[in-house]
């Protein structure tokens, strides 16, 4: 059991030749309360449970456990209408102790690119590239439940 702390960013620039890894991500909810989320990276299968945000919108409890992808893939089929389809680069940040994780949307939410940042304290000190935009951390409408039900193509 592991608690998750991460910050949240829009994407204002390029940052791919910087990215040292690549994974295309399709994943599905089978819940929400708590989130029960499905997914598949890549050539990997992962069942996840998140539980609420705390106040300050930066951590909350998270159990993830890998599984067979035809598990997953059989999962997928049971999940709530909408998927999640994007690609995530992994990024060395300059401090040498955190990587950027930062999802290009596909589908229902091309055009929206975010960068989440995982941290071991809500205080933690961290660079940001150039390429970090403004700070989204807490905002429910980036998150992937929300971007599942109201697709980023039909903001205004």
């Amino acid at each position: 059991m592991s608690q998750e702390i991460e910050r949240k960013f829009l994407v204002r620039g390029d940052f791919k030749a910087e990215a040292f890894q690549s994974a295309h991500i399709i994943q599905g909810y089978l819940g929400h309360k708590p989130s029960v989320r499905v997914r598949i990276r890549g050539d990997k299968g992962y069942l996840t449970i998140k539980g609420p945000l705390s106040k300050s919108g930066m951590s909350r409890f998270e159990w993830e456990k890998e599984i067979p992808v035809d598990e997953a893939l059989a999962l997928l089929e049971l999940a709530e209408p909408g998927r999640i389809d994007k690609t995530r680069y992994l990024v060395k940040n300059t401090d040498g102790k955190h990587t950027w994780e930062v999802d290009e949307f596909h589908g229902d939410n091309e055009g929206l690119i975010m960068a989440e940042i995982e941290l071991t304290d809500e205080n933690d000190a961290f660079d940001k590239p150039e390429w970090i935009g403004e700070e989204v951390t807490g905002d429910p409408r980036y998150y992937n439940s929300y971007l599942k039900a109201l697709p980023f193509k039909t903001w205004k």
